[in-house]
């Protein structure tokens, strides 16, 4: 397999994937935020040809560059079924696969953060039949778990959040965690500078991920938020297709 994690601080603090089957020379981009040549030229340089393009979630701290990607790299574009956009994409659900080469990537349903998140268990069949590592978007990051109020209300999502995080914690703690932001970013609080972890050290060491009663999680959760990103609600328009979200997003771009 290959794996990179493409680190960006700006316009948002965020993590972006690029993975797939060296042997089968195919691959898939996770949560662009890019232009698609930087991503295109990666896999170029990687000689691997992008198939599919996933977002994790309809982002409200900046623009998704997905869509774009997709057509640049005559790719399919994936979200959750449950997204009502504008735009073109393949619909998948809980428990769906994806198959890129010999590796192989399970759907996961994680809402909370927002109401389609989804997670990526990604499994290589050339080293083991079990999944090596989850792509957790802004569900579980290193320190802290996601804000709930962007598409919810706070209390709403806290309460998706808590049986998202359960299900996260029925997976080995041997599992690497690969999330969708870092330190800096707005959409957690407390979050590391260090970008993966595992499923094990936060199950230990992340405050909000260890909580094991339900209220005492949504009680945390909508406790102390911080400031909602700028543009947050055009931004979620503009990634679902909407154009009336996109002259509030020229100073954001």
């Amino acid at each position: 397999m290959i794996l990179r994690q493409i680190l960006h601080t700006s316009p948002a603090i965020a993590s972006s994937y690029l993975f797939g089957c060296g042997s089968k020379s195919v691959g898939v981009v996770v949560d662009p935020v890019a232009k698609p040549e930087f991503y295109l030229d990666s896999a170029a340089e990687l000689g691997m040809q992008v198939r599919y393009v996933i977002d994790t979630h309809i982002h409200a701290d900046h623009l998704s560059t997905g869509r774009a990607l997709a057509d640049a790299a005559d790719a399919v574009y994936v979200l959750h079924e449950s997204v009502d956009a504008t735009l073109p994409f393949q619909r998948v659900d809980d428990g769906d696969r994806v198959e890129i080469g010999n590796t192989i990537v399970e759907i996961i349903h994680l809402p909370g953060h927002t109401p389609e998140h989804i997670g990526l268990l990604v499994t290589d069949r050339v080293r083991s039949s079990e999944p090596w590592f989850v792509i957790t978007g802004h569900t579980l990051m290193v320190g802290d778990m996601g804000r709930t109020e962007l598409a919810f209300s706070a209390e709403e999502g806290a309460r998706a959040l808590f049986e998202s995080a359960r299900r996260l914690k029925r997976l080995p703690d041997h599992i690497e965690v690969l999330p969708g932001a870092f330190s800096g970013s707005v959409c957690g609080r407390g979050l590391s500078g260090k970008t993966i972890s595992t499923i094990g050290f936060e199950r230990r060491f992340n405050k909000a991920f260890a909580i094991e009663d339900r209220q005492a999680f949504v009680d945390a959760m909508i406790r102390d938020i911080p400031s909602p990103p700028p543009n947050a609600a055009a931004n979620r328009s503009s990634n679902l297709g909407r154009q009336e979200g996109v002259e509030s997003l020229v100073t954001a771009c």
